[in-house]
């Protein structure tokens, strides 16, 4: 599911329950991840619930290209885990720092909705992603 895919079917939802029960919606539909990538190595730093990412890196035209996988064991932050992958998996590294995941979070109303732990733990993994593109970049001399 596409970012804009995930923003249009906020946009039809205006009580706050039917998009928490969404957002354990998208939570749901993301793969599980294999038990031998749930290692300290990939865990996120930060986050309340556990949470786990993997970045796999692949050389584009236009630079490294970076996709994710993650995993938690709280509803909730799968559900953010999803629309963080449908925004930075699969893009560039140049863009994956051009695009600001928490001012997207902001337009769908969600982060207000969000605990301070919640949110931090969002922060958190918005960190690790852009920091992944970052090491990316280096790692191609770019």
């Amino acid at each position: 599911m596409t970012i804009d895919e995930i923003n249009e079917n906020f946009s039809l939802l205006d009580e706050w329950d039917d998009r928490y029960r969404y957002l354990i919606e998208l939570g749901r539909m993301l793969p599980p991840l294999p038990d031998a990538a749930r290692i300290e190595a990939n865990k996120v730093q930060g986050c309340a619930s556990q949470v786990w990412l993997t970045t796999a890196i692949e050389r584009g035209l236009s630079g490294p290209v970076l996709s994710f996988v993650g995993d938690s064991d709280a509803h909730i932050v799968r559900g953010l885990i999803a629309i963080l992958l449908a925004i930075y998996s699969h893009k560039s590294a140049s863009d994956i720092l051009a695009t600001d995941a928490l001012a997207l979070f902001d337009k769908l109303g969600m982060r207000e909705h969000l605990t301070p732990q919640r949110s931090n733990g969002l922060k958190s993994m918005v960190g690790r992603i852009r920091d992944d593109a970052r090491h990316a970049l280096v790692a191609a001399g770019a």
